[in-house]
């Protein structure tokens, strides 16, 4: 078997440095392909994250309670909501609390102001932790049904947006990877075919003697995972530098307009190679495949 790999190899090394313009022509192609995506996959995934933490900041439905409404009629309602599965985590929230909260996250140092109200025009509340974003809306349409509850708040439309462009975005990378993919297929399939006609009259000759399908396939199968890899390689480096200067670049202002760091370098490029590592060998091999099932009679 190890000698049968090194042939394998071997030929495909022969192979691709015979039809060198074809064999630049599948990796030139298959480089621009994993580049595409290489940085749309790192401007999405830096948006996902975005998105993401801008999700917990909307995870939660605030419910008001009537000024009569008592803290034992509460704790009821909290039993309730905390034995639905949609729900993570409720609390009661009383009033001085709350303002309390308020002049930290939204006055901070101009909190000051606040000091001179007579009266806290802030209501107390159940805030109720929904596990996703999608049952935000099956729980506030239950918090409208309890007595001693005055408002039920939550942000369902940025909840609704958030979620369409999390799915637009994926939906968006799987049409441009399939795209692209398909293109670099049919590249790689075009070059191996190539070198299937040139040595056509070599490959009858070795079926004469008794060589097996799979012997025959080795050498193309191994050119195109070559082809692959080393696409792989070029493509991985080029989106690596790229993303590095641009963290060098705009990290601090893109930091603001997303809300949140940038994913570190070191993790986007480790998984970077392994994601264009199966890609590029998966293409280079395909690319192979549905050559050969054309040309060789497999």
């Amino acid at each position: 078997m190890f000698n049968s790999l090194r042939y394998y190899v071997k030929q495909a090394f022969v192979q691709v440095f015979r039809n060198r313009a074809m064999s630049l022509a599948s990796m030139f192609s298959i480089t621009a392909m994993l580049l595409i995506l290489g940085i749309f996959f790192v401007v999405m995934v830096n948006i996902g994250v975005a998105i993401e933490e801008a999700k917990a900041d909307f995870d939660s439905v605030s419910a008001y309670l009537a000024d009569e409404t008592t803290y034992e009629q509460a704790e009821v309602i909290i039993l309730q909501l905390s034995g639905m599965e949609e729900v993570a985590d409720v609390y009661y929230l009383d009033k001085d609390t709350a303002m309390e909260q308020w002049k930290a996250q939204e006055w901070q140092d101009n909190a000051y102001l606040l000091d001179g109200l007579v009266e806290n025009p802030l209501p107390n509340s159940i805030e109720v932790k929904v596990r996703a974003l999608e049952d935000a809306d099956r729980v506030a349409e239950v918090l409208g049904t309890f007595d001693g509850i005055s408002k039920v708040k939550y942000y369902q439309e940025t909840v609704d947006k958030l979620v369409q462009i999390t799915d637009s975005l994926n939906m968006g990378l799987l049409v441009i990877m399939a795209f692209l993919v398909i293109v670099s297929v049919v590249v790689v399939s075009n070059t191996v075919k190539l070198t299937v006609f040139a040595r056509q009259r070599e490959i009858e000759i070795m079926k004469y003697v008794g060589a097996t399908n799979w012997f025959i396939r080795g050498p193309f199968l191994t050119e195109g995972i070559i082809i692959g890899l080393i696409a792989a390689g070029v493509s991985a480096g080029i989106t690596a530098l790229i993303y590095s200067r641009a963290i060098a670049a705009l990290s601090l202002d893109l930091s603001l307009i997303l809300g949140n760091p940038m994913v570190p370098v070191g993790f986007m490029t480790f998984n970077l190679i392994w994601i264009f590592i199966a890609l590029g060998v998966s293409i280079g091999a395909c690319g192979s495949i549905i050559s050969m099932r054309r040309f060789l009679d497999t």
